[in-house]
């Protein structure tokens, strides 16, 4: 029995009608997991030249302890005997009592280190640290600039939307490369 032109041709059709759906699927599937590896190649982080201390870091993070904290850059600091971001701008006293104190969880801890001339060292607890931006804001107004937000990736979870990001008024959240997840301050720019 001989077959007919037409049935030839509609499995041909057929044929590579199903060939490019495969492929089609196939290539949406490719797509859709290469969008995703990109994603996940990249992570949520303040630019510390853009960022203005607002608070929402605190407060708007799906985390119940946010994933942001504070971070000092000891080369710019200048070991002051009264750190702004310590100090409140007219604290009471010079001391580390708990009211002269600007964080509100006293996450930075002071530390006497010269006899001649005082100098201190400033570090972040970041366990306390709620990432409120206070200590950045009395660093920025009146100091050197030497402490900032950063977004601790071994505690973010990477949200696809970013609920800090969608509330930072200055537009300081950027996405950044998985091998650089850092922003960090330069001297040169404070």
């Amino acid at each position: 029995m001989a077959e007919n032109k037409n049935d030839i041709n509609r499995r041909h059709f057929l044929r590579n009608g199903l060939w490019a759906a495969c492929l089609t699927g196939l290539g949406a599937i490719t797509g859709a997991l290469s969008r995703k590896c990109s994603a996940q190649n990249l992570f949520w982080q303040i630019d510390p030249e853009i960022c203005i201390a607002c608070g929402n870091c605190a407060t708007y993070c799906v985390l119940e302890e946010s994933a942001v904290k504070c971070v000092h850059a000891y080369a710019m600091c200048g070991y002051c005997r009264i750190c702004f971001g310590f100090f409140g701008p007219e604290p009471h006293d010079i001391n580390d009592a708990a009211e002269n104190q600007l964080c509100p969880t006293g996450a930075i801890i002071r530390k006497y280190l010269k006899d001649d001339d005082p100098y201190y060292e400033y570090t972040i607890d970041e366990p306390l640290c709620m990432g409120c931006g206070k200590c950045v804001l009395g660093c920025n107004t009146f100091g050197n600039g030497s402490l900032f937000l950063q977004v601790r990736h071994d505690r973010c979870l990477n949200c696809n939307e970013c609920s800090i990001a969608v509330a930072c008024p200055s537009g300081a959240y950027k996405r950044v490369p998985a091998d650089k997840p850092y922003l960090l301050k330069r001297a040169d720019s404070a």
